[in-house]
């Protein structure tokens, strides 16, 4: 499957863009901060996600992005196609000419790839990415609280010892 950087990009945006626009609008200069994605090329990415109908631009002072749709309404599937990334595993992109002017054995296989995995990335919602996002930032904080308490009591058993 040939997902490039665009896809990648747009996807990561826009869960960065999820997980922060509860405080209002988010700039694409903190997006491209947060994730160092070049900022020109967000600006071309948030210009199809907004023809797409995806996010809303918010001019002026303390403006930015916001979605324009509910997270739960918004799949991996929609980023992608909005910003004109082809999801295809075959080696003719759909044509069928994969030996010249003939399809090649194994088109089909390749073309029901295609359609498995348009299918998944179309039941995974942005709602369900950042739910995933949290957990993990919720589990490495519990992780650092422990480490802190597994430090504090070494430390003050060794000063008891001495």
């Amino acid at each position: 499957m040939r997902l490039t950087t665009k896809g990648r990009f747009a996807v990561t945006a826009m869960l960065d863009l999820a997980m922060r626009e509860e405080g209002g609008p988010v700039t694409l200069a903190g997006i491209s901060e947060r994730q160092s994605i070049s900022l020109s090329y967000l600006e071309q990415l948030f210009g199809k996600l907004r023809r797409a109908e995806l996010v809303d631009s918010v001019r002026g002072p303390g403006g930015g992005y916001t979605l324009a749709k509910q997270i739960c309404d918004i799949s991996v599937a929609d980023i992608i196609v909005a910003v004109d990334e082809p999801v295809d595993a075959t080696q003719c992109g759909g044509r069928e000419n994969c030996r010249g002017s003939q399809r090649c054995m194994t088109h089909d296989l390749w073309t029901n790839l295609n359609v498995t995995i348009f299918d998944y990335l179309s039941k995974v919602s942005l709602a369900s990415l950042v739910q995933e996002q949290h957990a993990k930032e919720q589990q490495a904080k519990e992780t650092c609280v422990v480490q802190d308490k597994r430090d504090s009591n070494a430390h003050a058993a060794a000063g008891s010892v001495l």
